[in-house]
């Protein structure tokens, strides 16, 4: 066991409060510089965090898989309107890799992480369910992109009409001017990354770094249940933040139920 495996609570928990600050700071403004950082953060404790609970190999892969398809998929998006419809990219969120910010990938691995741990915690009551037969393996990958969806909700209109990240093509949509099309692709792209990391365990269950401790699966419960708070406070337009609390906070309290019935033979005293 590496001297660097013992830091790694450490260092998710170190990196989940400066998330959390970058956030609260956000509050007060919101900036590209913020929105880089707190996006850094965010993949890096997520990272950190599976790493510690699923392993370095299996992390890796995760983030490898999430990365890849999180930028194959914007690029397609944002060049020809797969997915999500037609829209592009604004200055707003910094240096680009071809037509997709550099920090949208990032989150597309942080957020699928966060809901690939909250789902099992929901239904197994633990971080991980192992490497889980087929149709347990679609079943949890579905039920990790519609937490994931659910995060989108109130992220996308704050994002298109109050930092205006992104340029819809279309604005006369259902869903506060949106098209109902870009949460579709949330949902198929969250499904895609989740099922192709449980793909990749090829029947071996991650492993986790060092000794688990209950504590150690609140990082990314925080990272989500910190992101709701922030929809929850400063969602725009208004009434996302009503949604947000409830698409959000229904698989999170669901999820810190599960966390609260995790069996104690399988976490280190």
């Amino acid at each position: 066991m590496t001297r660097l495996s013992h830091q790694l609570p450490r260092l998710a928990g170190v990196l989940l409060l400066a998330f959390l600050a970058a956030m609260l700071t956000r509050g007060h403004g919101d900036t590209t510089r913020l929105l880089i950082a707190s996006s850094v953060l965010m993949f890096a404790c997520c990272w950190a965090s599976a790493a510690h609970l699923l392993g370095a190999r299996a992390a890796l892969r995760f983030v490898v898989i999430g990365v890849a398809v999180g930028w194959i998929a914007e690029q397609l998006g944002a060049s020809y309107g797969w997915f999500f419809g037609s829209y592009t990219y604004t200055e707003v969120l910094g240096p680009r890799i071809g037509d997709v910010p550099a920090v949208i990938p990032l989150m597309w691995f942080a957020l699928c992480y966060a809901a690939y741990v909250i789902a099992n915690l929901m239904v197994w009551q633990a971080p991980s369910d192992g490497a889980a037969p087929l149709v347990q393996a679609i079943a949890m990958s579905v039920l990790a992109a519609m937490i994931v969806t659910a995060y989108d909700l109130g992220a996308d209109p704050y994002m298109v009409y109050k930092l205006k990240a992104w340029i819809m093509a279309k604005t006369d949509g259902w869903w506060f001017g949106e098209t109902v099309q870009g949460f579709a692709g949330w949902a198929l792209v969250s499904f895609v990354i989740v099922f192709g990391f449980r793909l990749s365990l090829r029947g071996r269950a991650p492993r986790p770094a060092m000794p688990v401790a209950r504590r150690h699966a609140l990082v990314p419960l925080g990272i989500y249940g910190g992101s709701m708070l922030f929809q929850v406070i400063e969602g725009y337009p208004v009434e996302t933040r009503t949604i947000a609390l409830f698409a959000m906070g229904i698989p999170l309290l669901t999820a810190l139920c599960g966390f609260a019935r995790w069996p104690s033979s399988k976490v280190a005293a």
